[in-house]
């Protein structure tokens, strides 16, 4: 009588493992636009909302675009340790909630966070397996035109931007990847990222 031989056990390291990414760059560079664009692709990432005590432009949701909360929220939450990280930038708070990224990845679902660099820095520091992509623009005078096309800043708040989005460029080495959004080409910047982590799904962990 034919034995079946047993089944060879795959090594943990290549089975499919949840994705972790982490969308940084320089205000203005389009983000959000980018976060949006691979949404509507129906690509099979889920988007972590942030939250943010930064009150709300006439064009965002709630829930959709941030979580906006007082203040005082913000700071109940941290005391809570409910943030996997958290900053002050241009004078708000922003934070990623801890437990909606635990959940999704426990589910076996592929996550994308949206933060400044100075929160990817922290997220990987706490998380190492996270893929933390740099969003460039194609020169900082088109990044200077975005930004002014929002009309959401002053004069002042523009040249503080601008100047921090320099700062920024420079932290580029921290990043995995860096995806360039040139003006009227943000699919081409989609499909990198698409591609970026296709990549990743083949990649043998050490």
């Amino acid at each position: 009588m034919r034995r079946e031989s047993p089944q060879t056990k795959l090594p943990s390291k290549l089975t499919n493992q949840p994705l972790l990414v982490v969308l940084s760059g320089p205000s203005g560079a389009g983000k959000d636009a980018v976060i949006a664009k691979l949404k509507d692709s129906d690509f099979p990432i889920e988007r972590v909302v942030t939250v943010t005590t930064r009150p709300r432009r006439a064009i965002e949701s709630e829930s959709v675009d941030y979580h906006f909360v007082s203040p005082e929220k913000f700071q109940e939450m941290i005391r809570g340790k409910k943030l996997l990280e958290w900053a002050n930038v241009y004078g708000n708070w922003y934070g990623v909630p801890q437990e909606a990224v635990k959940q999704a990845l426990e589910r076996g679902q592929d996550v994308m966070l949206r933060t400044d660099v100075q929160g990817a820095a922290t997220i990987k520091k706490t998380m190492p397996q996270a893929i933390l992509i740099f969003l460039m623009p194609a020169s900082m005078e088109e990044l200077d035109a975005r930004l002014k096309q929002r009309h959401t800043e002053s004069s002042l708040d523009l040249a503080v931007r601008t100047r921090i989005a320099e700062e920024e460029i420079k932290k580029l080495p921290l990043f995995d990847y860096v995806v360039f959004n040139r003006q009227g080409e943000i699919d081409s910047a989609v499909a990198d990222i698409k591609a970026i982590l296709r990549a990743e799904k083949c990649r043998v962990k050490a």
